[in-house]
């Protein structure tokens, strides 16, 4: 039986559902057959540059038609597709390709002058390819279009499953690392839900995958997905890997910003039925855009609308409450990460119950102390979240970090990132945040995501970042970084006060700081670094 490679259950479903759309940008549209046939010719292209099994193919780029073309045509090659953040800039770009032994390198034509600083350094780089988006043709670099239209498609080939995605993840703390799932793990961790969604069994065989999505066609459940997160990160990408097993559509946002207003007329031109995004940074803007637009009298149809998940970053329970009256969709909270799928989940609807960071634990999921004993329900222990089940092979080059984050007990083998939660009785799961970006106050441990939450429960405060400061009684001081609403003007004890209300005393801030924005990445994580560096030099505190 040929192995579960993303490029052969895309192969069967092009065949099965040829003119169905596959991908839409704007005014592009590419059909189910069209993308097989591009990404065949770019297979092609890249066997030309003399790449073949396992070699590495970097993709820099934005949101696109282009991204799912060259991510196809690599694992067609049974190469492996490597993601670089389209924020990096020239030496986080150099250390990535180095350490993934970028062979290709997929660009948008704006990256290009990072991309003309770096290439004569990377040796193992042998081509440089350069989507247009208007922008000067970089030295060398040769044509996306023009490397698809002069090359015949790559005939199709057996695969194995064992052809990487390789998913680099910056995380909280150190350089970048490069997540290694093999084609048949990701699709393991993928396709339960994928399928189980539309009432369909988990194919088996990639050749029956394209009959699966013609049934899931018949019955009018196609999804029409929108990515409104960076296909660079996992939960981008691997929504839209979801959508594309049942022969769904893949729409891209063309601005490469974030506009809450683009995403909410794209759903109404598409007819969007579900879409992935990143917690609060999203959410927040989504609110405000519903309710501007309801403020001129010209309220978004979303009537098309059925799924909104999310993952990565805290959704809060006031912002859910505010989409759902919006709509009849379901929201839902994926506790997921680059090195494991699936390990928790919260559903909510319109007129349910909707919490802020407590999850359904996952099938393959526990919780652990770090020498592995699984914690009793309702113990009040905290513990760390273990995600048995398809897991990646380790980290790309990194033996050391692999062995710390997938370990075996008792014979099974674990992913363990670093979260920590707590069981509560009913078996429910208290997500408390990464371990690497705690806070040791008075040896009371303090989780920065628990008492952001807080702190955005005053009606002034528009973002937060926590962090730990030195302090000569505590060890470290629980220190807010915040910036107001637009309009509002934040008083430092008022916050206190406020948040006073919902945290233990040692969990509160000690200090505040306001400040005019906070940088998120363009998947709305937050980055820690920043907020402590800020904290010291507003405060006036030596770093230890």
């Amino acid at each position: 039986m040929p192995g579960l490679n993303l490029a052969s259950c895309w192969e069967s479903i092009a065949d099965a559902l040829p003119d169905r759309p596959a991908l839409v940008h704007g005014d592009r549209r590419v059909t189910w057959c069209e993308l097989d046939e591009r990404s065949a010719r770019l297979a092609s292209a890249f066997a030309d540059l003399g790449l073949g099994p396992d070699s590495k193919v970097a993709l820099y780029l934005y949101n696109s038609n282009e991204y799912m073309e060259a991510t196809n045509a690599a694992f067609k090659l049974r190469a492996a597709h490597v993601n670089v953040n389209y924020r990096y800039l020239e030496d986080e770009l150099e250390y990535l390709l180095d350490n993934a032994d970028a062979e290709v390198l997929v660009f948008h034509g704006a990256l290009g002058e990072q991309v003309a600083k770096v290439r004569d350094r990377l040796p193992q780089l042998r081509a440089v390819i350069q989507v247009d988006d208007g922008s000067d043709l970089v030295d060398g670099a040769l044509r996306f279009e023009d490397a698809i239209l002069s090359h015949d498609p790559m005939p199709r080939v057996e695969r194995t499953g064992d052809e990487l995605y390789i998913l680099y993840t910056g995380g909280t703390t150190g350089m970048p690392k490069g997540v290694m799932w093999r084609n048949e793990d990701l699709y393991h961790a993928l396709a339960p839900a994928t399928f189980g969604l539309v009432g369909e069994a988990v194919p088996d065989d990639p050749r029956d995958v394209g009959g699966a999505a013609a049934r899931v066609a018949s019955s009018g459940l196609t999804p029409v997905h929108v990515p409104a997160s960076p296909l660079m990160h996992g939960t981008g990408f691997m929504t839209t890997v979801q959508t594309m097993l049942l022969g769904g559509t893949v729409v891209t946002l063309e601005q490469r910003h974030f506009d809450a207003h683009e995403l909410w007329r794209v759903v109404e031109q598409e007819h969007v039925t579900q879409m992935a995004i990143v917690g609060d940074a999203f959410a927040k803007p989504m609110v405000r855009a519903l309710e501007e637009a309801e403020a001129r009298g010209e309220p978004y149809e979303l009537s098309s609308l059925r799924l909104m998940v999310s993952s990565g970053v805290m959704w809060s329970a006031p912002v859910k409450e505010a989409l759902l009256q919006r709509g009849s969709f379901l929201c839902f909270d994926s506790l997921g990460s680059s090195e494991g799928v699936g390990f928790a989940g919260s559903i909510s609807a319109s007129g349910s119950e909707v919490r802020t960071a407590r999850f359904t634990i996952g099938e393959h999921t526990k919780v652990l102390t770090e020498d592995g004993r699984a914690i009793e329900p309702g113990s009040d222990e905290i513990g760390l979240l273990a995600l048995s089940g398809p897991l990646p092979l380790g980290y790309y080059k990194d033996p050391d970090k692999s062995a710390a984050t997938f370990r075996t007990f008792a014979g099974v083998r674990y992913s363990i990132p670093g979260d920590w939660a707590r069981v509560a009785a009913d078996g429910s799961v208290e997500l408390l945040g990464r371990g690497s970006v705690s806070i040791n106050t008075g040896g009371e441990k303090v989780f920065p995501e628990e008492v952001e939450e807080a702190l955005k429960l005053h009606d002034g405060v528009a973002d937060a970042l926590v962090v730990g400061v030195p302090d000569d009684r505590f060890g470290e001081a629980v220190t807010a970084v915040v910036t107001a609403r637009a309009g509002t003007t934040l008083d430092a004890d008022d916050v206190k006060q406020a948040v006073r209300k919902h945290l233990a005393a040692f969990k509160q801030p000690r200090r505040i700081v306001v400040v005019d924005a906070i940088p998120r990445g363009p998947n709305g994580k937050a980055d820690y670094a920043w907020a402590r560096r800020t904290a010291l030099e507003e405060l006036g505190v030596t770093p230890e």
